[in-house]
């Protein structure tokens, strides 16, 4: 600067002076401001710079399992793929000019690619939210269609679409035991059934986990989360048995379409310990579908539906008597020959009778001879007995709806002919549940246990959290009685007996038949052409193995408890104990696993019970190999090109028992018209649509 001009040179050390100070004044401010942010205001600075690039997320883990007694799963929870956006990503530095042009645009492409409506995308794309889901579980083409758009080697990509693995709930053996399992909501919540009631415990524990996001706001997680299995939810182990249901349910299905039911349930008992083999109800429907089920086919009509019992409410009438010692195993009951006046009412008996066993009063089911010995009991016992067999009670079991029946209206005393009527099942209500746990109470010399569903819950990890072994409510009746009033049944089931056909071959079987009226909403009266026919017994009768209660609401086609529910008991019964290993003496177990590996063991156990039901053994008497027809036997009636209404009243006229198989017209029976048949056999009747 010694070249230049002073005066030049004192002008540019004039200028340096004031830049310096403008740098200076500049980076005190600087420094202040930092100092302001990271010292003063650090953490209020701090905690918003987390909040931008930190996520918390809510990992939702995997349902538990349900399974049967067996360890065969019936609900499952399996992964699909969900498609999410992030639009805020997706529009990242387009303009308010051009953005209702490219969300027209991306609306169409992504339509297009998973088969929704464009206008349905581009309202949830318009809210530029982080997260949005535009379709969840989506097919292995949508998902390719998604990749395709995202790929940035074509052109004009559409970035911030997620493929994102979400679990559903999967019922592998479809319409089996829907109504008892229940379905689960697309966000994994249970709904009905089972699902519902144990919420809590198969969705397992939703953890927080924290992510960071990068510049692009793609998510990676900064923490570790716990072991899967740890926070997965609890599996749930119930005393069902695939097989037995799957029984339950088809011929439960046969019975409705043979008699042209509208409706109906099972429930099997394992008497010793409570435990519920099957608990069947028809219509029925498809979890995995629930959009297309109707509202009414979901109820699980075993603990929802009450019924006036009718006839088989004469079991605990008779223990009630024999408790209180108001009659014998030997004592004679006059049956007033078929007609009894109590105050303005008349008792009939469909079996017009004068003297009568207490054995004899159930195995013709006499309404008198009920009458007599629950008056003889007196109206306070008879009810304090029913309630002990646990009727007028909900029994607890882990499943919403379950009624708990009705005995005395609005909670005042019996009058006389309120007592009588309660003594033959007139009155008072029950459910399927109460029936097949109160026979099981006899089955068991009395004891009333508590009817087990589910065995047992264990965690992710195989631990048992919770688990419910057999357990007796009460004691119903003494040993004793329970004992008499099982050797009372057996009659039921042979001779002159109304259950004749739940009698299973080779095994002494105890059981009771019943044709209930029932009454009109509109008139208060019982109807002349509305009946719910039912069955309940167990078998063997010695040493029972199993208990069931069988009821079919409204059958079109006759009406009888032993035309109708009593075959459908013998059929249950029979493949039950078959499946269980259970066969009379000198006989050895079936061997169920050899049939037809490649199908499902209900299947198995189900399709093998069929093939070894000979239909030219069901001409004969079930005590006779192979005796020639004896002079009461008939010949039967060619039902050839008949719809299936006709054909059925023709043998049911003729006293045979009549099993369709198929719809429309019969093409083939067994035994063939006009071949000799013992009344009460059954006929196979194959029929076929257009025929």
């Amino acid at each position: 600067m010694r070249n230049l001009d002073p005066r030049r040179a004192r002008w540019i050390r004039v200028r340096m002076g004031i830049l310096c100070g403008l740098l200076g004044i500049g980076l005190g401010a600087v420094v202040s401001a930092a100092f302001g942010i990271q010292v003063e205001r650090g953490d209020e600075w701090r905690e918003l710079a987390e909040k931008q690039r930190q996520r918390r997320l809510h990992v939702a883990p995997k349902r538990g399992t349900v399974y049967d007694r067996n360890g065969t799963p019936l609900a499952v929870s399996v992964e699909v793929p969900s498609v999410s956006v992030d639009a805020v990503e997706m529009f990242r530095g387009v303009d308010d000019r051009r953005l209702p042009a490219m969300l027209d645009e991306a609306s169409q492409r992504i339509g297009q690619a998973l088969n929704i409506e464009a206008a349905q995308v581009r309202d949830k794309l318009a809210r530029r939210r982080r997260f949005t889901w535009l379709k969840r579980r989506v097919t292995a083409a949508e998902v390719s269609a998604v990749r395709s758009l995202s790929d940035p080697r074509q052109p004009r990509p559409l970035f911030g679409m997620q493929i994102e693995g979400e679990g559903r709930r999967y019922f592998p053996n479809r319409a089996l035991a829907g109504p008892m399992l229940g379905f689960v909501s697309p966000d994994g919540e249970g709904k009905d059934g089972l699902e519902l009631q144990l919420n809590d415990e198969l969705r397992g524990h939703i953890e927080e986990v924290r992510g960071l996001r990068d510049r692009s706001g793609r998510l990676f997680f900064s923490e570790g989360i716990q072991d899967e299995q740890a926070l997965a939810g609890h599996n749930v182990y119930l005393s069902i048995d695939q097989g037995i249901q799957y029984v339950a349910e088809q011929e439960l299905e046969a019975a409705m379409r043979t008699y042209e039911a509208a409706s109906g349930s099972i429930v099997v008992v394992d008497p010793n310990t409570g435990e519920l083999l099957a608990l069947a109800s028809m219509p029925a429907f498809n979890p995995n579908d629930i959009e297309r089920s109707d509202l009414a086919a979901r109820r699980n009509r075993a603990i929802t539906d009450q019924f006036e019992p009718g006839s088989t409410i004469k079991v605990f009438t008779m223990a009630a008597a024999l408790a209180a010692h108001v009659t014998s195993p030997t004592q004679n009951i006059y049956c007033e020959e078929g007609t009894m006046a109590i105050d303005n009412v008349v008792i009939h008996d469909t079996h017009v009778s004068g003297w009568l066993t207490p054995t004899q009063v159930l195995a013709i089911s006499s309404n008198i001879g009920a009458a007599k010995l629950g008056l003889g009991v007196g109206e306070q016992r008879l009810y304090e007995t029913f309630q002990r067999f646990g009727f007028g009670e909900r029994t607890n079991l882990p499943l919403p709806g379950e009624v708990a029946g009705v005995l005395r209206p609005r909670g005042r005393p019996w009058v006389q002919v309120e007592t009588a009527a309660a003594s033959f099942g007139q009155g008072i209500s029950v459910s399927t549940l109460q029936l097949a746990m109160a026979i099981s109470a006899i089955a068991n010399r009395g004891r009333l246990l508590v009817p087990v569903l589910v065995r047992k819950i264990t965690d992710g990890m195989g631990n048992t959290v919770n688990e419910n072994p057999a357990t007796v409510r009460r004691e119903a009746v003494s040993p004793n009685v329970a004992q008499m009033v099982s050797e009372m049944l057996v009659a039921v089931t042979e001779g002159e007996g109304t259950g004749v056909e739940a009698a299973v071959p080779g095994f002494r079987t105890a059981g009771k038949t019943a044709t209930a009226q029932k009454i009109d909403p509109a008139t208060g009266k019982y109807t002349a052409d509305r009946f719910t026919a039912s069955f309940i017994g167990f078998v063997p009768a010695e040493n029972p193995r199993v208990a069931i209660a069988v009821v079919l609401d409204e059958p079109g086609i006759t009406h009888a408890g032993g035309s109708v529910a009593a075959p459908v008991f013998r059929r249950v019964a029979e493949m039950s104990l078959r499946y269980m290993g259970v066969t009379p003496k000198g006989s050895t177990p079936a061997p169920i696993a050899s049939v037809g590996k490649e199908q499902d063991p209900a299947r198995q156990a189900y399709d093998l019970f069929k093939s070894q039901s000979h239909p030219e053994a069901a001409i004969r008497p079930a005590n006779s190999a192979a005796a020639p027809p004896t002079t009461a036997s008939k010949q039967v009636t060619d039902v050839s090109g008949l719809p299936a209404g006709q054909a059925l009243r023709a043998l049911l006229q003729q006293g045979f028992i009549p099993q369709i198989n198929g719809s429309g017209r019969v093409v083939r029976q067994q035994p063939v018209g006009g071949a000799l048949a013992e009344p009460g056999a059954t006929v196979q009747l194959f029929l076929e649509s257009g025929s």
